[in-house]
């Protein structure tokens, strides 16, 4: 693992820590809310290891929150302006999946992401991770295969897709990979 992820990762790591001593739970309770097992999660909260996007989803539906706030509140310090240097980038080890977060912490409800799926890659989300947020995911370049429950949408360069009830989704990247931008709401 290279520094910057081993830096994400012991960040995302510390603030799962958190989260879960702000609650009261004990590892077991984070494993049983999360169906994520004690051992990976204590290797996650000391930043032993760089964590899915599906585990982390997991992890913050438990906490009954987005992948995204579980991020922001890892990287973020405040501010109004967040410089490109500073937005935080993760990428999923398994997918390539590159996420980088647009917005300032703020108490808007508003956050902007902007994410990379190289050509092929296919990351499935559950449910369960869109039922605190509405969003629209606007495709910036290549393409890209939006499967949202039974309905498949097929976005080209400029297409902006709003998301319907929460369902489980997929994200699959066509031949020429994808480039997005994510505008979600929590709430």
């Amino acid at each position: 693992m290279d520094d910057i992820a081993n830096d994400i990762s012991t960040t995302i790591g510390r603030r799962i820590h958190t989260e879960r001593t702000m609650r009261d739970w004990s590892l077991a309770e984070l494993a049983e809310r999360s169906g994520v097992s004690k051992a990976m999660l204590s290797t996650i909260e000391r930043g032993m290891t760089s964590p899915t996007a599906a585990l982390l989803v997991r992890i913050a539906a438990a906490f009954g929150m987005t992948l995204s706030t579980l991020i922001a509140r890892a990287e973020l310090q405040g501010g109004g302006l967040l410089r490109e240097a500073d937005q935080p980038v993760w990428r999923d080890p398994d997918t390539g999946y590159v996420r980088r977060h647009l917005s300032p912490a703020s108490d808007m409800p508003l956050e902007l992401i902007k994410v990379h799926l190289p050509a092929g890659a296919r990351v499935s989300l559950p449910a369960a991770s869109y039922a605190f947020i509405k969003q629209q995911i606007w495709l910036i370049s290549g393409q890209l295969e939006f499967t949202e429950g039974d309905v498949v949408h097929r976005l080209e360069p400029g297409d902006c897709l709003a998301l319907g009830a929460p369902s489980d989704c997929i994200f699959h990247a066509l031949e020429a990979g994808a480039h997005y931008l994510v505008a979600l709401v929590r709430g």
